[in-house]
């Protein structure tokens, strides 16, 4: 089976204003992007909405659309989403464990994420959002870094990694939207009472909070909490 994985982060600069970092991923079998595409484009159609969506954009005044998008993801099958939630990035140490570097970090969270996605009897095409100029390094060292660990140096089952720009990938946007509420509920956010509901409606569905770790069987949508005092390298 061949597989698109849509990729993005929340957070995930070393300084910033938060201590909590999340990177994550929709997937779903490449034979049906178009077919879930066209259905999130009608949609936006249905409630007048022409732009890309984004949890930022989550408002009072298009609540009923983000909901009817969180409906849509839990009755399609074909889409799982897997996250990672980093708990407290004060507490990382790079000297002891990541070569003195975040960036091997965030290579490293990515590799978490997709670890248990990844079979070698599958092949995979990674889609990053493209979002600034180190991005281009960023997809080379990735796909190294998966394939190394993969032992797939064929490329065989990680056959692409690459950037695309979100508001052009229904699927990213999706995921963007499922990382924003993960990383809300994490950072203990309450400013939006349209954000609010839409992570209520979410841990409704899993029936679960969103900064548990879920069962490693869980496919559908699977949260790791990654609590960097109890990290040991690998």
């Amino acid at each position: 089976m061949n597989y698109g994985i849509y990729c993005d982060e929340s957070c995930h600069l070393e300084h910033d204003d938060s201590d909590k970092m999340v990177l994550g991923c929709i997937w779903l079998p490449r034979s049906e992007v178009r077919r879930v595409s066209n259905e999130i484009k009608q949609l936006k159609k249905k409630h007048g909405f022409q732009w890309e969506l984004k949890w930022k954009k989550v408002s009072p005044g298009k609540i009923e659309l983000y909901r009817d998008l969180v409906d849509y993801f839990f009755a399609n099958k074909t889409l799982c989403f897997r996250c990672v939630v980093v708990s407290d990035k004060t507490k990382l140490n790079h000297d002891d464990f990541n070569a003195g570097s975040h960036d091997t970090f965030y290579y490293k969270m990515f590799y978490q994420a997709l670890q248990t996605i990844l079979a070698s009897e599958h092949s995979y095409h990674i889609y990053l959002d493209l979002k600034d100029t180190r991005s281009i390094t960023k997809v080379k060292t990735l796909h190294d870094v998966l394939c190394n660990r993969l032992r797939d140096p064929d490329r065989h089952v990680v056959s692409r990694v690459q950037q695309i720009r979100s508001h052009e990938s229904a699927p990213m946007q999706l995921c963007d939207l499922l990382i924003g509420a993960v990383a809300y509920m994490n950072r203990g956010l309450s400013t939006s009472a349209a954000k609010t509901s839409l992570v209520e409606q979410i841990e409704g569905a899993i029936k679960r909070q969103l900064d548990v770790t879920s069962s490693v069987y869980e496919q559908k949508f699977n949260v790791f909490v990654f609590d960097p005092g109890r990290y040991v390298d690998d």
